[in-house]
């Protein structure tokens, strides 16, 4: 039997902060008390010596690229990156090559991380305009949900569609998330400006070419269609201050039937970075103004906003550093997503708890996910200790990204992932991950 007792933690649970100690069997949390002692000679004990412990950061959004584009990043690689960063669980989108459109295809990437993943994995079906046939043969109790781009990004997955939309919405019970930006909109945004500068755009006007007004017009629609419809509805990555009156939080979590995710880059960035960092932190949704970004953070912090995500994207430096209409919109950011956030509690902005409840909790409740998620006795033990006083520098040889690259290359963080652990197995430590994929498919209470 696999049997670890972490003692004098602080465990940060369910908007608690209490010291104490949790005993692991095999996969599973046995036991949280003041104080265990081991019931067996083999129990290997770990001083957290005073550490927080924290449920494993469940990714609600992420770019693995496997199958199709792994010379930017593999479930392997990528996963090996969320476990160093304090990331036990991932759900993946279906815009890989080829997308995820068909069941055969969904399961194709199943057969791989069942292989090779370190975390545990979901995989969004992918909608299109004309696939609902093969939407409805999706499973809800093993497949985190279906994903809709009503923006194109990378990947050709667009569903511009309006009575594709209105099927889609009024058939499928699945979660259906959403990347939210109105095409025609960009669309004109970016031949305003190619006549201006041809190919060679300054990339400080991707904000204005993924604008606020594309951001808003769709996420009014998509709202709408969701509330004639009864469709459940998550709407990823928002990136604008107008958005967020279209949310609540004058329910419970459990109640909302359409609910909000924020990024960490649109929580860090503003566009005044885009002349330091270029076509680094080019993402879509853009980085916006200072105010967008000020109003995110009041969202979140009063619940209007529900789940903090990475929607880890890599690509490759080479690509990247093209002129702006040929460099991808995306960046690596599992590795680094928990520490940036204990990062703005040491600002001030935020608590750990709340940390907590956006990264670990939420995801869990918004997507039903069975055992995880919280420090229960019984649930499974995805567990992480962080030191929020034990400095370190980001560079090129302690990233895990596939691609080696990071915005946040060069920036010293406070605080340390020292421990995590997916299903009882103490899979990283220290800048080192143990080579053995753990990770488990994702199961929902659906």
């Amino acid at each position: 039997m696999n049997t670890v007792l972490i003692k004098n933690a602080k465990i940060v649970n369910e908007g608690k902060i209490v010291e104490g100690d949790v005993l692991i069997e095999n996969e599973l949390i046995v036991e949280i008390a003041e104080s265990i002692s081991p019931k067996s000679p083999n129990c290997k004990i770990i001083d957290a010596e005073g550490n927080y412990l924290m449920p494993g950061a469940i990714d609600d959004q992420v770019h693995f690229r496997e199958p199709g584009l792994t010379h930017k990043g593999t479930i392997a690689s990528e996963s090996r990156a969320a476990v160093a960063g304090g990331i036990t669980s991932f759900i993946e989108q279906p815009n890989t090559v080829p997308n995820a459109i068909t069941q055969e295809l969904l399961e194709d990437k199943y057969q791989i991380a069942a292989k090779t993943s370190y975390a545990n994995y979901s995989f969004m079906m992918g909608g299109t305009n004309d696939n609902l046939e093969e939407i409805l043969k999706t499973n809800p109790k093993n497949v985190a949900g279906l994903k809709l781009f009503l923006g194109s990004s990378t990947g050709d997955m667009l569903v511009d569609s309006s009575d594709s939309l209105e099927k889609i919405f009024s058939s499928t019970k699945l979660l259906i998330a959403v990347h939210s930006e109105d095409e025609t909109t960009v669309k004109a945004n970016l031949e305003h400006y190619k006549s201006i500068y041809g190919d060679d755009i300054p990339v400080e006007f991707h904000p204005e070419i993924r604008s606020v007004e594309a951001c808003y017009k769709s996420t009014v629609k998509v709202i709408e269609l969701a509330k004639r419809t009864g469709a459940r509805l998550h709407v990823f990555h928002l990136s604008t201050a107008k958005e967020l009156d279209l949310f609540t939080n004058k329910i419970p979590l459990e109640e909302k039937q359409i609910t909000a995710e924020v990024c960490i880059h649109h929580l860090w960035f503003t566009d005044a970075d885009y002349k330091t960092k270029g076509n680094l932190i080019k993402w879509n949704p853009a980085v916006k103004s200072a105010a967008d970004k000020e109003a995110l953070w009041k969202a979140l912090l009063d619940d209007r906003i529900d789940v903090i995500a990475t929607d880890h994207a890599p690509h490759t430096l080479e690509e990247k550093q093209q002129v702006y209409t040929k460099a991808p919109s995306g960046g690596p950011l599992v590795q680094h997503a928990v520490v940036a956030m204990f990062e703005a509690y040491h600002q001030g902005k935020i608590s750990i708890q709340k940390i907590v409840e956006k990264m670990c909790h939420n995801p869990a409740k918004i997507f039903k996910i069975e055992k995880r998620g919280f420090i229960r006795e019984g649930y499974y033990a995805d567990l992480v200790l962080v030191n929020s006083g034990l400095p370190w520098n980001v560079k090129k040889e302690n990233i895990l990204a596939k691609c080696g690259w990071s915005t946040f290359e060069g920036y010293n963080f406070k605080s340390r992932i020292t421990h995590t652990f997916v299903n009882g197995n103490l899979v990283y430590q220290n800048f080192k991950v143990n080579d053995k994929p753990v990770g488990k498919r994702l199961l929902f209470d659906r």
